[in-house]
């Protein structure tokens, strides 16, 4: 039986398998087959940890027979090996009615190394300076309330609220207009259930007048956004402002009001600016009332099993089976955009309806049906609410060609305690968006790390986090900082997909760089508030080839986690470090904060 690797944050699964099952006979077992890292010169024992049994001959340990490919001499199970690379080793044992059993692993022999040495050591006890970015808190009575960058975050904390809104703001004066639509978005979390108004004020004004605001929105305790959508004015000049003081609703109900002793905390603010018009010009559309059978095509690997069939009207695909390992790639359900070409540099439209039996997310993308990844030309993700119809649609501005395009979901990942699922696609379209509408966004995130801050060009301040709102997800929030030598990651909103959440070290103009001709250790040292898994990669800039790809399961317990390269490079190469975080389990845990108190990489210079 072939062997079946699969890659899912970085772990490995080992196919058993069997032959010549006898109906009067069990077929034996092998345990402990797993995957090992030895150097070059140095004796490998493939047989520890592996034990083989039958339930009618017993222990059959000593049958056990190793083969590999490359070939190896083996010893009593033990071995030398002078020359480094990957052999795949194969066990196998039958037991007397003639049963047989083979279990797999892959062997890595690194080269030979001299001693381990202090590459980089992260410094989390660096002074930070925070970028306010223009937003001034204003608080009319000091011990009423007090307003400052704390924690990756502008922080209120409020004991009276005072008797009036105005009395604690937030607020960012001159901010320049045109003759457009903006939004502005205000990502905020209260300790108490409270209220906000947000306000453009036009400072161009004679006396009191507004571009717009909205007035009595709640805060609750989990953040979410607040939104103010209004019309700016040409050669416009507006002040923003956030007003946290007493607020009453509803005179007639003086306890529905602002309460005292809680903490507001805003993580970022989000300006969009929105001109011009464009219109839409449609490519595909697809009802499948009258639809071939490969207008859907179903792809999985991984061991999953699934199908597409066109029924009532409708897409609809048939996950039978989920992979036991692998990752939210593992099953591909393509909607083809028949007889359509996707051009570099032009903006395209996409919508589709779809309903899921059981709860499931993962990855919308628009891509080659045959490159996959290599010509992707979007990238986002998918969140369906067990028997809810979800409408899931987006733009996006080409920047390859793309001659054989699909709308693809990737759902590898099923939801806790679901084995199989059924998804309805109908009402796809495609196409053009044609106009000079223009949207550009700004975030301001108050976090002393990210290439936007003052620290940005920094050696050692090259962290920075990505949040899947960042880019209009529906979910994914956090921010970071350091305190007392440590590095903390909030995260205050879980996302859904697995890159919602990420914790970055190196980027484009601060990269990483690592050395030729060595091997890496990474150690870190860290825990979190509550029980939290991530993936964490060690990626060359530029493209998708991690060099570490592993699980850390985070506890409330501290935990030394270490991960070691298997291969060296020819010339030295830049790298980022992710901690990609996002699932279903991380979205309901509401906010999780992990603590990073040390951090070290080693060096193996190969000899």
């Amino acid at each position: 039986m072939k062997r079946n690797v699969v890659a899912g944050l970085g772990l490995i699964s080992l196919t058993m398998g069997f032959v010549a099952c006898s109906k009067s006979n069990t077929v034996p077992e092998i345990t402990g087959a797993k995957d090992s890292v030895v150097k070059a010169g140095v004796e490998f024992n493939a047989m520890e940890g592996i034990a083989a049994t039958d339930k009618e001959d017993g222990d059959i340990t000593s049958k056990v027979i190793i083969d590999s490919t490359p070939s190896l001499k083996f010893n009593n199970g033990k071995v030398v090996i002078e020359n480094a690379g990957n052999y795949e080793l194969t066990y196998s044992v039958t037991d007397k009615d003639g049963n047989t059993v083979e279990a797999y692993s892959t062997l890595t022999v690194s080269k030979k190394t001299g001693d381990a040495v202090v590459y980089h050591t992260f410094d989390f006890a660096k002074e930070q300076k925070v970028d306010a970015k223009g937003w001034t808190a204003k608080v009319a009575n000091a011990d009423n309330a007090k307003g400052s960058l704390s924690k990756g975050a502008y922080v209120f904390e409020i004991k009276n609220p005072g008797n009036g809104d105005g009395e604690i703001q937030l607020v960012k004066s001159g901010v320049a207009l045109k003759a457009a639509d903006y939004k502005v978005k205000v990502w905020a979390k209260s300790t108490k259930e409270t209220y906000a108004h947000v306000i453009a004020r036009d400072e161009k004004a004679s006396g009191w007048a507004t571009f717009g605001g909205v007035f009595n929105a709640k805060i609750g305790t989990e953040v979410s956004p607040i939104e103010l959508n209004f019309t700016g004015a040409k050669n416009g000049k507006a002040e923003l402002m956030i007003n946290l003081g007493k607020i009453t609703p509803n005179p007639d109900n003086p306890s529905d009001t602002t309460p005292e002793n809680f903490t507001v905390t805003i993580d970022k603010i989000e300006i969009y600016e929105i001109s011009g018009e464009e219109t839409k010009k449609t490519l595909f559309k697809n009802d499948f009332s009258s639809a071939a059978a490969d207008s859907v095509v179903v792809q999985a690997g991984d061991k999953a099993e699934g199908k597409a069939v066109i029924d009532n009207n409708a897409a609809v695909v048939q996950i039978s089976k989920y992979p036991t390992d692998g990752g939210v790639w593992s099953i591909k359900a393509d909607v083809v955009l028949a007889k359509t070409k996707i051009e570099n540099g032009k903006k395209y439209y996409y919508s589709l309806k779809a309903k899921s039996d059981n709860a499931q997310s993962g990855e919308g993308l628009v891509e080659s049906a045959s490159k996959y990844d290599a010509c992707r030309v979007n990238f986002s993700g998918i969140n369906l609410k067990a028997g809810e119809e979800t409408v899931i649609s987006g733009t996006f501005t080409a920047d390859k060609d793309v001659d054989d395009p699909v709308f693809r979901f990737q759902i590898g990942n099923p939801s806790d305690g679901v084995t199989s699922n059924t998804i309805v696609i109908d009402d796809v379209e495609f196409g053009l968006l044609e106009g000079d509408k223009e949207v550009s966004k700004t975030i301001y995130s108050f976090a002393p790390y990210g290439r936007n801050t003052e620290n940005g060009t920094k050696s050692g301040y090259a962290w920075e986090t990505f949040n899947g709102t960042d880019e209009d997800n529906d979910r994914g929030v956090g921010t970071i900082w350091s305190e007392n030598g440590k590095m903390y990651y909030r995260i205050d909103q879980g996302g859904i997909t697995d890159w919602h959440n990420k914790l970055i070290y190196g980027y484009g103009q601060n990269p990483f760089t690592l050395e030729s001709d060595s091997y890496y250790t990474v150690v870190i040292k860290a825990k979190a508030s509550k029980n939290v898994s991530c993936g964490f990669f060690l990626n060359p800039l530029g493209g998708w080839d991690p060099r570490i790809a592993e699980r850390i399961d985070f506890t409330t317990e501290e935990q030394t986690f270490e991960f070691t390269t298997k291969d060296t490079f020819v010339t030295d190469m830049n790298f980022e470090m992710l901690f990609q975080f996002g699932s279903e389990q991380t979205a309901n845990l509401g906010e999780v904060t992990i603590e990073i108190s040390d951090m070290q990489i080693y060096q193996m210079k190969t000899m």
